[in-house]
């Protein structure tokens, strides 16, 4: 009984990994992005933060946030071991980690006049560590999106339909975004910053659901 509770409360934490994932990534971007000279909000991705002389500090942001992500992923699969979500669901949230992780361990190139001496527009060619940035970011992204749809078919079958929209909706909403801000190039940065809460906030809320309502201590809540 003490090793399941012990076991338990392991899974728990890492579940809680989850939920400080979203904001965490967006209170420090938040006050880096009112803060930093010379950073638009319309126009600069989140990712850009991480150059400059303060680059660093979402440089750490995004590892920090996909290690979380992968604890995350590892807390899920305990939860929901041999239920549905308990495999792909796991491996997709782990993967949105380690997108994160690749994210921020090769930087974007300076564009739409940041850091500040940068081109007022788009870089007119994308370097290879830019390239292995995005390849961080759309690994991520997909991640999340395939996840949200895994889980639309897991919630399904539970009868958690409130949570089926939502997982639902995000699943739509965050490819939707992210194709607005191509044809949007002014509005680029917060339009992709919110395609990323989107994502961020639904590995949060399903993290957070988990925890309160995943199978803990051997009890299944789920039936």
């Amino acid at each position: 009984m003490q090793g399941d509770s012990k076991a338990s409360g392991s899974t728990r934490a890492l579940l809680v990994c989850g939920t400080i994932t979203g904001p965490l990534f967006f209170v420090v971007a938040i006050i880096q992005a009112l803060t930093r000279p010379g950073y638009n909000v319309l126009q600069n991705a989140i990712s850009q933060l991480s150059l400059g002389d303060v680059g660093w500090i979402q440089i750490t942001s995004f590892l920090l946030t996909g290690l979380l992500a992968v604890a995350c992923a590892i807390g899920v699969r305990r939860t929901l071991k041999g239920q549905k979500g308990g495999g792909w669901g796991a491996l997709l949230i782990g993967t949105f980690g380690l997108g994160l992780i690749v994210a921020g361990i090769f930087p974007p190139d300076p564009a739409f006049g940041f850091p500040p001496g940068s081109a007022a527009g788009p870089a007119t060619t994308m370097s290879a560590h830019a390239s292995l940035h995005a390849l961080g970011f759309f690994i991520s992204m997909l991640s999340a999106i395939i996840d949200c749809f895994v889980f639309v078919r897991r919630f399904g079958s539970v009868g958690q339909r409130g949570w089926r929209t939502y997982s639902l909706i995000s699943g739509i909403a965050v490819p939707v975004l992210i194709v607005l801000s191509i044809f949007f190039m002014s509005w680029s940065g917060a339009i992709v910053a919110l395609a990323g809460a989107g994502a961020f906030g639904w590995v949060t809320a399903t993290a957070a659901h988990l925890r309160g309502k995943g199978q803990l201590g051997g009890v299944p809540a789920y039936r």
